[in-house]
Formats: structure tokens, C-alpha cells, sequence
């Protein structure tokens, strides 16, 4: 039976297992709509498509498929530029579905073009460098061809973005239905065995080092190991630091966490590795700028190194491993754990952590050398009341993560999402949107007063589909971290990073949400003795002195 190419591609997203779409309409891509009215595919209109491209990313983060956005052509297409590298720096499977002006107006000036064609707005340029795959269709006999591309690349075990992008004339033709019976829509194939040798030469390492130290990478919350992971820890009493996106890897209550590695860090890891550590098991642990310290080669000298990430990609990217396993963490672990049932080693004579811990953090408050002094009191007592607050764990976007890295413990129940990769302000919020429609917990977005602004209209995509949502603003009149930087390094010559706010209440009001703002440590009891956070809209406003700096340096040279 013939079908309209408009509704091979709603039928391919439904393959795919796509049951919400973001978006926003527009006349070159209505054919997709139209058939999109009679999927079952939700569609949620969005008030940006930047923000809909950051909704289908944390869609994808949290249900652990493929997100979706769709967009018409011209600048509904580049609106989604900034959320698509997003998702690529972060690795995450989004699909982004745009129309385009019909190929018979290529090259003619024609409203909205962005084929590339005589000086029109370059399409394919612009998403070639932060897509695994993009394509325009301009014909259908290649269009099977085409989806298993963009399959291949979203059920990759590394996966990324893709955009395909379809005329308006290309997507009213008619293609065969059959198209689909040969397009991919699965994730193929399962986690190989790591050999026997691989484990073997990582048990002896692990043999031969008194005082190891694992270092929890995304890629164990990728690969699910959390459980894995604990029994090793445990069972060998190795204790265990994480990368930021990696908080949760292992239950940071437990007495073998040292908290995450990186320089907005506490530096309690920092300090365990470079006095006692002699070796590091690198497991989906990318040594990027934060967690590396800027590259600190202290950190790996005079140290074995076993080195197990699911993307080939980053083995040995950065550092030389004396063992490099090309792997998925949990069928690494699994399998290391299988291995000591058969063969056990000893327990590994680990000090006591927290005592450790505490020790440094009385040290660091004493001599000033702690990174957050008691001008953020407000914000470590808001934290410590909303660890303790929900039994059944809560879901974290975060943008401002330097406060969630040190003051909050995430816990297995948790899921903390931080915006690192591209970083892009403005980003928790429709994130946060978008991982609403696959969980039932209750989710926080945490975000400056900056990048509020960035994305503050989407609180309406939240209140036209009745989205609960838990919105935690930190109110210092300014951008904080180029505020901090220009008083650090650059003689406090401020400049562009002080503004003045809204009336945050007043706003609330206007979105028909309620608000709360917490000026001390004392209201924050209040705040979670009253608002109802599985159900309404709330924003939390937390106010910071413009002049508070967290201490630490960001200083790259």
C-alpha cells in the first residue's frame, strides 16, 4: 500500500519507540503534523524550539530512548541548534525532524529556505558539526536507506543526535509502506564477554595495590552498574570516587564515597588519590577538564591504571593505562565479581573514609581554603532538607551544579542530571520538562537567575500540559560564575554580569504557579513543611549575596 512519506516518518518514529514529540508547527512541516493528529504519538508545542530540542534531551536522559523534537524550516530548524549540540556533547539519542521549503524553490529565494542552495541558510553545514547523522531527503527512492542510517546512529551503544531534514513536496509523495519492514528500529546485538586475560591482569593489579580508589564514570550509570559496582566496592572495601555526571554511580551515604572528582569539587578525593592511592580503576570515567583538575598530571603519576570504557573512543585518549579494556561497565564488573567467587582476594586496608572526610572539611573551614564559607549557609541548609525529604529519591536537573556537587549526597534512588558537555545555560528547565513524561517522581530543576531568563517562558509548556515541576532559583543579580571570574582573575573589572531582576513572586503569579523565596536558613523548614512537590508548579527562590564567590579557581593557564 502507497503512504505519504509524512506518514513513513510518523510510522518510523513510532518503530523507534517514540511516544512524545516536542515541538513547534510551522507551514513546511504541517504534512507531519497532520499525521502526527492521528498516531498515538503525543506532540507537546513548546514556547522555543531550543527548548524543545533541551525537553527531548531530557526525555532521552531519563526513559534511556530516543527523544524527539520536530521543527518547521528556516529558523524553526536553526532553533534547535544549541539544544542538538547539546545532546551530541552529552552522547544522547535525539531525533529531530524538520521540514524544509519544496525542492522546486531550491536556489530562488523562497521564505524560510535553508537548503544551501545560492546564499540561502546553509542547513547541512550548520548541523554537520554537532549531529552523528544528518540528512535533507530530497527524493524518496533512497529514503529506506536513509532511517537505517539515522537508526544505526541513535541505537548505537554511543549514541548522538541525528536530524532529518524533509521538503514539503518530498514529504506529500507517496513511498511503498513496505519501506519500513527493512529499517532497523531495535538496538541490536548484547554486551561481549570481556576475555579471560583482560580480568585477569585487572585482578592482579588490584592484587598487587594496597590502597586502590575506583573512579565512577557516566558510563556506569550508562551501562546500569550501580548494583555491580557496590558489590565490588564492598566486597574488596575499594572506596570510590565519581566523575559530577556520575554522582549516584555509588550511594554517596555509603562509608566508601568520597564524593565526586573535580576542581568545584570539595577536593576530599583530590586529596585521598595524590597522599594514598596507588592505583585507579577508571571505569567510564572520561579525564576531562573538571574531573582531571585542568589535566593535573599528579593525579596519575606513580599510579597503575586499569581503564574499562564502553567507547573505544576515550581508552587511553588522555593517559596511558597499564590495562585498557574496551567494555560495558556492568559486564565488566559482573564479570570481575563472577571471577572473585572463584578466586577471592583479600579486603584492601582502607582508613576510615568519612572520618577522613571529616577531618579535611574542618581543616579546609578552619583555614578559609573551603570552596563554599558560611555566605552559602542558606543554600547548604536548603540542600540538607531536600536530601532528607523524600524517601522515594527525586530527579536533579541541574545547571547551577557546583551547589548539588558539594552540599547534596545523591543517593541509588536519586537521578542527578548535570549540565555539563555544551553547558548551555537555560537548559534544566525544558529538560526537566521533557523527563516529566517518563518518570513519577518528583523533579527539581536547579538554575541561576541568568540562565532563568533563558528559558523562563517555558514554565507555561509546564502549566498548558499540567507538568509538576519543582523549580529552585538562585537569586545573586548577576551571572555568577563570570561574576566570580572577573573578581579572581580579572582585578573586579565587572562588566556584563550584573542585572536586575524581576519580581520573581510577581512573575509566579502571572504563571499561575506558586512561590516561595527563602532569604535564610530558618524559612527553608517551611518551605518543605508546606509545598506540595509531586503535584504543583512551585519556584523556590534562594537568595545569594552578589558578592558570595565560591572558592576556587578557574584558571586554565
Amino acid at each position: 500500500m502507497k503512504i505519504q512519506v509524512s506518514e513513513l516518518i510518523v510510522r518510523y518514529l513510532q518503530c523507534l519507540g517514540i511516544d512524545t514529540i516536542f515541538g513547534m508547527p510551522g507551514a513546511h512541516i504541517l504534512p507531519v503534523y497532520d499525521d502526527l493528529y492521528d498516531s498515538d504519538i503525543r506532540t507537546v508545542l513548546a514556547k522555543h524550539e531550543q527548548g524543545a530540542a533541551f525537553m527531548a534531551g531530557g526525555y532521552a536522559r531519563v526513559s534511556g530512548g530516543i527523544g524527539a523534537c520536530i521543527a518547521t524550516a528556516g529558523p524553526g530548524a536553526t532553533n534547535l541548534v544549541t539544544g542538538i549540540a547539546n545532546a551530541y556533547a552529552d552522547k544522547q539519542p535525539v531525533i529531530a525532524i524538520t521540514g524544509e521549503a519544496p525542492t522546486h524553490i531550491f536556489g530562488k529565494g523562497g521564505l524560510q529556505e535553508s537548503s544551501g542552495e545560492s546564499g540561502s541558510v546553509n542547513l547541512p553545514a550548520l548541523f554537520s558539526g554537532v549531529t552523528n547523522y544528518y540528512k535533507m531527503i530530497e527524493r524518496t527512492d533512497y529514503i529506506g536507506n536513509v532511517l537505517n542510517q539515522a537508526s544505526k546512529h541513535l541505537l548505537a551503544d554511543i549514541a548522538g543526535p541525528v536530524v532529518l531534514s524533509i521538503p514539503y513536496n518530498v514529504q506529500k509523495e507517496m513511498v511503498d509502506e513496505t519501506v519500513l519492514d527493512q529499517v532497523v528500529c531495535q538496538r541490536q546485538g548484547f554486551p561481549l564477554r570481556v576475555a579471560d586475560d583482560a580480568i585477569g591482569q585487572s585482578l592482579a593489579l588490584i592484587r598487587q595495590a594496597e590502597k586502590p580508589v575506583i573512579v565512577a564514570g557516566f558510563g556506569c550509570l550508562q551501562s546500569g552498574a550501580q548494583a555491580s559496582l557496590a558489590q565490588f566496592s564492598e566486597r574488596l572495601n575499594i572506596p570510590v570516587t565519581s566523575s559530577m555526571k556520575a554522582k549516584g554511580a555509588i550511594d554517596e551515604h555509603s562509608s566508601l564515597s568520597l564524593g565526586s572528582l573535580g576542581v568545584t569539587s570539595s577536593g576530599h578525593a583530590l586529596h585521598y588519590i595524590q597522599q594514598q592511592a596507588d592505583l585507579l580503576i577508571m571505569l567510564g570515567a572520561g579525564f576531562n577538564e573538571r574531573t582531571s583538575y585542568v589535566w593535573n598530571k599528579d593525579l596519575l603519576t606513580r599510579r597503575k591504571i586499569i581503564q574499562v570504557d564502553q567507547n573505544s573512543h576515550q581508552l587511553e585518549k588522555v593517559y596511558r593505562a597499564d590495562v585498557a579494556i574496551h567494555s560495558d561497565i556492568d559486564t565488566f564488573l559482573t564479570q570481575m565479581n563472577a571471577a572473585l567467587d572463584e578466586e577471592p582476594l583479600e579486603a584492601k586496608d582502607c582508613e576510615d573514609i568519612p572520618a577522613f572526610r571529616q577531618q579535611l572539611q574542618r581543616q579546609a573551614d578552619q583555614d578559609g581554603s573551603a570552596v563554599f564559607n558560611h555566605q552559602f549557609d542558606v543554600v547548604k541548609a536548603f540542600y540538607a532538607r531536600l536530601e532528607k525529604h523524600f524517601d522515594e529519591g527525586i530527579l536533579l536537573f541541574d545547571d547551577n551544579i557546583i551547589f548539588a556537587q558539594n552540599f547534596y549526597r545523591v543517593s541509588t534512588r536519586d537521578r542527578f542530571f548535570p549540565n555539563t558537555g555544551a553547558s548551555s545555560l537555560g537548559h534544566a528547565i525544558p529538560a526537566a520538562i521533557g523527563a516529566s513524561y517518563k518518570t513519577d517522581q518528583p523533579i527539581f530543576a536547579l538554575i541561576g537567575d541568568g540562565g532563568f531568563q533563558m528559558c523562563c517562558m517555558e514554565i507555561m509548556t509546564a502549566v498548558n500540559y499540567r507538568r509538576p515541576l519543582n523549580l529552585v532559583l538562585f537569586n545573586n543579580d548577576s551571572m555568577g560564575l563570570i561574576r566570580k571570574n572577573q573578581h579572581q582573575l580579572y582585578d573586579q573589572r565587572f562588566i556584563d554580569c550584573d542585572f536586575q531582576n524581576p519580581d520573581y513572586a510577581a512573575l509566579a503569579k502571572s504563571f499561575g504557579i506558586t512561590h516561595v523565596r527563602i532569604d535564610a536558613e530558618e524559612q527553608c523548614k517551611a518551605v518543605f513543611d508546606t509545598l506540595d512537590f509531586h503535584h504543583d508548579i512551585n519556584l523556590i527562590e534562594i537568595v545569594i549575596d552578589q558578592d558570595a564567590y565560591p572558592n576556587y579557581s578557574s584558571n586554565r593557564s
